[in-house]
């Protein structure tokens, strides 16, 4: 049997997590478009959308990571994606230079999401 699923986390013959990694990954995605409507909507604030992420779409990705021996391909993925939602809900700036929309740079998603970055909660984990 090359890989089976217990209490819904999927262990493989050869201990690899990234089957387990990509699956969470895609449950999260899939709740994170549930609710990207009222993630960039401006009648919520953004507290109220930080408290979405954290008690909707996270717990999703979390599930089993206490197992999960991080590479740093998979630290790359599981960051790409936070920083999918932050950029929801953090919505892009206006530049007061040149006056044009640009997309927040990973540094200033960081910096105006006070909590601790995705993968530091995993380790702590």
């Amino acid at each position: 049997m090359e890989e089976f699923k217990y209490f819904d986390i999927i262990l493989t013959n050869q201990n690899s997590i990234q089957v387990e990694i990509k699956r969470r990954l895609k449950s999260g995605k899939a709740c994170y478009y549930s609710v990207q409507n009222l993630l960039s909507s401006s009648l919520l604030s953004k507290n109220l959308k930080i408290k979405m992420c954290r008690t909707i779409i996270l717990p999703t990705v979390f599930y089993g990571c206490e197992t999960w021996s991080l590479t740093m391909r998979e630290k790359c993925r599981v960051r790409v994606f936070e920083n999918r939602v932050l950029r929801r809900i953090f919505v892009p700036k206006r530049d007061e230079v040149t006056g044009k929309w640009r997309r927040l740079h990973n540094e200033d998603l960081y910096d105006l999401y006070s909590s601790s970055n995705i993968v530091r909660v995993m380790k702590s984990r």
